[in-house]
């Protein structure tokens, strides 16, 4: 079966059965890992973080932020 012909039954599936088919696709991602270029931003935010560790900002400031965005 072709990419466009899977695209095409893609529609006719039950939610459900989409969501079984989103959760494959998502393992699959996973198990392959970043790719190279993730790899890269990856590595230079990592070596950004490193350099100045002070820089960021914690899980609860952020939350905190993006709250009283809303």
């Amino acid at each position: 079966m072709s990419k466009a012909e899977t695209l095409a039954e893609l529609p006719k599936l039950s939610a459900e059965e989409r969501g079984d088919i989103l959760a494959q696709l998502c393992k699959m991602e996973e198990a392959a890992g970043p790719s190279l270029q993730e790899q890269t931003l990856l590595n230079e935010a990592q070596a950004a973080y490193n350099a100045n560790t002070e820089a960021g900002s914690t899980w609860s400031e952020l939350k905190k932020r993006l709250r009283s965005l809303g």
